[in-house]
């Protein structure tokens, strides 16, 4: 194995978690979110030896997962349904609190468009600018604000009792 396979095998190694993390606030889905990953992985593998410095591979790797969310944006819509509603009193156990309100984002999550999906993660879970976030996914700042606008909203009707989703901060 030579120096850039090396490189590369290394960067697949310390990466791919947060890769994986980041693709799943994207797609909502564990199994979705690893086929977005090996596909940004084998994309940035052929680009390897164009890549001027190893360091930029990430941004490389990221940037490819967003462009191939939005070009999902663009295929036919398949009808997403959760079976059974989630119980919205937990036992009391912290522990059983944090369950239930990561199971209550992931499925609010779930309830929005994908373009609202992608544009809440990277704003708020990658904490982009506005800016940053309309490079990354093509489109321009005030589609950005729109979409946020929106999904914020969404958000907020889903589960009211979120107090992240009305923090000032992004606002």
């Amino acid at each position: 194995m030579d120096a850039r396979e090396a490189d590369y095998a290394q960067f697949v190694r310390a990466r791919t978690h947060a890769l994986l993390r980041s693709a799943y606030l994207l797609t909502g889905d564990q199994h979705l979110a690893e086929d977005l990953v090996q596909e940004a992985l084998a994309r940035t593998h052929r680009a390897w030896l164009r890549l001027e410095k190893p360091e930029n591979a990430e941004a490389y790797a990221r940037k490819i997962m967003y462009h191939a969310q939005v070009s999902l944006w663009r295929r036919p819509k398949v009808a997403e349904v959760l079976p059974g509603e989630l119980v919205s009193e937990p036992a009391g156990d912290d522990e059983a609190e944090a369950a239930v309100q990561r199971l209550t984002l992931r499925r609010a999550l779930l309830a929005l468009t994908a373009r609202q999906r992608a544009v809440i993660v990277l704003r708020f879970f990658e904490d982009h600018t506005e800016a940053e976030a309309a490079q990354l996914l093509g489109v321009s700042v005030s589609t950005v604000k729109t979409q946020t606008g929106r999904a914020l909203e969404r958000l907020r009707a889903l589960v009211p009792d979120l107090g992240v989703l009305t923090s000032e901060k992004h606002r």
